[in-house]
């Protein structure tokens, strides 16, 4: 695939979340291989079923007229929830991506706990849709953080609202705002927003050198003296080209409960394994401790018998979480 004009930010963004240099990429330079080795990758996963997820609710995932710029993934018999509630869960996509299927392993996993969770755009991958390396191309970059606040007013709206399928099975005062690489820096953007309960960074941080980045991905540092609810970062490693990012955020994080886990699973990430693969488990722990108040789910990160510190697989550091 040679580089263009077209995939210059968002290969800039990319080298700037390495730490390296970025000056503008030369045509068919290393930026084009990362664009089309990302392509194919996606382009392959989108092929596989959608996983019901592991949870007491099989999940599904579907859209809504009063959301055209949310993809909603929830349990699918509404009816099984009895008097369970469901916290909300909204989540930006990595490369700020208008597809709101392109994580939906993980997203169905987590809906599958019993939570409402809502994705940034339709759906654009995934059973049914033919996905090429044009069309993949075409729908990165085109969210806004702004819409994950539209999001979760939209839930909140359906709690209450006559007709609605979530009327009174929301729980409205509980909610987690989360994103993989760029939508994780669109989430940080609701620091202080008194409606969010936790925040969950995935393979993202905010760009060192003062207010870095292109498009969605520009935030400033100072951003974190805001954050005033405890705060997950799961990262994918040393080879995660988030990692120097992340793992800076989470050191700045002195204030507020923090924890940052790591598994090597690079910038990728588990959201293609079926059902969300290890990194979602680790993600449905923290928010049923942090939304439902399950000790059960706090041994993940917190105790002498701490799961993730028993585990070969995964690195956890954390503060004020005691």
């Amino acid at each position: 695939m040679a580089q263009t004009a077209r995939h210059a930010p968002v290969a800039i963004a990319l080298l700037a979340l390495a730490g390296a240099a970025v000056a503008q990429p030369a045509p068919g330079g290393v930026n084009a291989d990362l664009t089309a080795q990302a392509a194919a990758r996606n382009i392959e996963n989108s092929k596989a079923p959608d996983s019901r997820g592991t949870g007491p609710f099989p999940a599904r995932k579907g859209q809504y007229p009063g959301l055209p710029r949310g993809v909603v993934y929830q349990p699918a018999d509404l009816s099984r929830l009895a008097g369970v509630k469901m916290p909300i869960y909204v989540f930006g996509n990595g490369a700020c991506s208008e597809d709101g299927a392109s994580q939906r392993q993980h997203l169905l996993e987590i809906a599958s706990h019993g939570y409402l969770v809502i994705a940034l755009g339709g759906i654009y991958s995934g059973p049914g849709v033919v996905v090429t390396p044009e069309s993949w191309e075409s729908h990165r970059d085109k969210t806004k953080s702004a819409q994950l606040g539209e999001a979760i007013d939209w839930a909140i709206a359906e709690n209450s609202r006559r007709g609605s399928p979530f009327r009174g099975r929301i729980d409205t005062a509980h909610v987690a705002v989360s994103g993989y690489s760029c939508g994780g820096i669109q989430a940080l953007k609701y620091a202080g927003d008194p409606r969010v309960s936790t925040f969950v960074i995935m393979n993202s941080g905010i760009l060192n050198g003062g207010s870095a980045g292109i498009g969605e991905m520009t935030a400033d540092k100072g951003l974190l003296d805001r954050i005033d609810k405890p705060i997950l970062y799961v990262l994918g490693g040393k080879n995660d080209i988030a990692y120097p990012n992340g793992m800076d955020d989470y050191a700045r994080l002195t204030r507020v409960p923090a924890a940052v886990i790591n598994i090597d699973v690079t910038h990728d990430g588990t959201y293609s394994d079926p059902n969300g693969g290890r990194a979602a488990q680790a993600v449905v722990a923290w928010l049923q401790w942090q939304l439902r108040g399950d000790q059960k789910a706090a041994a993940w990160f917190v105790g002498k018998d701490c799961l993730l510190c028993a585990s070969p697989d995964w690195q956890i550091q954390t503060r004020n979480l005691e």
